[in-house]
């Protein structure tokens, strides 16, 4: 990677921030300027990722940064984020400048990993895409997450969906530890008959891997977590919170954990029989481009062979949330077999902040 590249990707970065996070986007415009100035740091950086800006390495270094302010330490903690909104370029220039001199061996290690936000609020996408899997085959559902990180999304079936949207609906209980609030656009995921009545979803087995797990048991694997979420967007934050707490608790309770295993390993494993009775959906979200292309092919491969064994009574999905491009959308799509077709069901918010749905049920 060159450093054109590298600075190239901070710089996108931050404008894809501009609206939706201005400290953050502040803060890789500074660390942006201070890498074209020292030339050993920038060279480090490169030295990443041959693509910086696919391998998101300027979120990997804004979460470091964050997770030393969230980690209590000064200066960090007092700028991350402004107490008054605006930031402070000189103290800001300089706290970015001393966590590179003082505090190497935490942000190594940081950008060592890619991004680990495990946004909850993308089960407001993913959990229309259960639903209408279940609808098309009838079946109760085996869910397998590759790149699931701490296994948030694992769970949205236990979440509330009720978007600001009119005229009003919601799928799931009132009570949930989590309410998703998506903005809206196109009818309810579920078809309007039987009274336009919300379908009910039966998990019966639920598997997960990442390269990295994150264990929620750990507080201090959870606040490496919430690390990627970008300081000012409280909301997001206190959502994190509230799932990694009620997750915790459900995977203790059915004795479930995110594996340590590349994502192609666990593929092969859990597909070399489907479950009869049980439609088995593989899913992932915003995971596609940290998979190196080698390791997605025999992604590819292994689904492919458990689709020549799908059938009626044990259909294979796979449900995938992804960016459709450098511009920064993301697309919802699902290919079901034994038939083989595929769907794009909704156009989304990289958070799933709002969701186009675009299926007819």
């Amino acid at each position: 990677m060159t450093g054109t590249a590298l600075l190239a990707a901070f710089e996108q970065q931050a404008a894809w921030c501009d609206a939706s996070a201005p400290f953050t986007a502040h803060v890789l415009r500074a660390s942006r300027q201070w890498l074209a100035d020292d030339a050993a740091a920038q060279a480090d950086f490169s030295a990443l990722a041959e693509d910086p800006l696919a391998a998101a390495v300027p979120l990997r270094w804004v979460g470091g940064l964050h997770l030393l302010a969230l980690q209590g330490q000064q200066p960090w903690a007092g700028l991350w984020p402004p107490a008054n909104g605006a930031a402070d370029d000189g103290p800001l220039d300089a706290a970015i400048r001393l966590a590179w001199q003082s505090r190497q061996p935490l942000l190594r290690d940081a950008l060592s990993r890619p991004p680990q936000t495990n946004e909850a609020q993308r089960s407001a996408a993913l959990l229309p895409g259960l639903l209408h899997i279940a609808a098309a085959t009838g079946l109760p559902l085996a869910l397998l997450e590759i790149g699931a990180s701490a296994g948030l999304n694992l769970w949205c079936d236990r979440y509330r969906l009720a978007p600001a949207t009119e005229p009003a609906w919601a799928w799931g209980d009132a009570s949930a530890a989590v309410t998703l609030r998506p903005a809206w656009t196109g009818p309810p995921p579920w078809r309007a008959g039987d009274g336009g009545r919300p379908p009910s979803l039966d998990v019966r087995h639920r598997a997960a891997c990442d390269a990295y797990p994150v264990d929620l048991r750990q507080p201090a694997e959870a606040l490496r977590l919430a690390s990627f979420i970008w300081p000012e967007q409280t909301e997001r934050l206190a959502r994190l919170r509230a799932a990694q707490a009620a997750v915790a608790g459900w995977m203790t309770q059915e004795g479930v954990q995110v594996q340590a295993l590349p994502a192609a390993a666990f593929v092969r494993r859990e597909l070399q029989r489907l479950r009869p009775g049980v439609t088995t959906v593989l899913m992932h979200s915003v995971v596609w481009q940290y998979i190196a292309a080698a390791e997605q092919q025999a992604i590819i491969q292994a689904m492919q062979e458990a689709a020549a064994h799908a059938t009626p009574a044990a259909p294979l999905a796979w449900l995938r949330f992804e960016p459709d491009g450098p511009q920064g959308g993301v697309e919802l799509r699902c290919q079901l077999w034994p038939h083989g077709s595929e769907c794009l069901l909704a156009r989304c918010h990289p958070h799933a902040q709002h969701i186009t749905w675009l299926h007819s049920a």
